[in-house]
């Protein structure tokens, strides 16, 4: 077997979902093409969301890089106030908890323990519901900061995290969890694909 070793672009994922969300409005007509390749461009490479979105659609962002931007004290002050939320939900909760997280079960990484550790099965049922504390608290704080750069320098972008683990069956939840993705997979994958009028 041939292993290339061809290093990807960071956030090359939310890259492809940029651009393919710009060609998707574009061929439904939703937008016009833009003839500026350095609005395009700039569209494309936003910063804020790379690594862990929102995925923004085409119709909804492009035209915020058309538009004059002023300083806006009230959008800086939520912009801090998100920056500084998603850092404490990263550095205070998600890393605590990944602590927790790993000491329990990072004694079957290398798969020779099957036994249960130390503490038994309440410590476990503890780890996992850490670990999905831990998992929403790092990835919801990736999102925050994003929005909150992109306040800083003008530009709004969508909510993708409310509260999900207060939704009460699993279809609430995912319109909870990830909301960017969740709508993205539904408008372009589910409901060109028949949805919930083909088996």
């Amino acid at each position: 077997m041939i292993m290339l070793n061809i290093i990807l672009p960071v956030g090359i994922s939310f890259y492809t979902f940029q651009s393919m969300s710009y060609t998707i409005d574009v061929y439904r007509r939703d937008m016009k093409p833009t003839g500026d390749i350095v609005e395009f461009g700039a569209y494309l490479a936003f910063f804020p969301p790379l690594v862990a979105g929102p995925i923004e659609w085409g119709k909804n962002l492009r035209p915020q890089f058309q538009q004059e931007r002023t300083w806006n004290v009230e959008a800086a002050q939520e912009g801090v106030w998100l920056i500084a939320w998603g850092l404490f939900k990263k550095i205070v909760i998600a890393v605590n908890l990944l602590v927790l997280v790993n000491s329990v079960f990072s004694t079957y990484d290398s798969g020779e323990s099957s036994s249960l550790p130390e503490g038994g099965g309440l410590l476990v049922m503890l780890a996992v519901y850490a670990f999905a504390f831990q998992i929403y608290a790092d990835f919801s704080a990736y999102s925050d900061i994003a929005r909150g750069c992109a306040k800083l320098l003008g530009f709004e972008l969508m909510l993708n995290f409310r509260i999900p683990y207060i939704s009460t069956n699993p279809s609430d939840f995912w319109q909870r969890w990830h909301i960017s993705l969740s709508s993205w997979l539904r408008d372009c994958l589910y409901i060109p694909l028949g949805g919930n009028r083909k088996r």
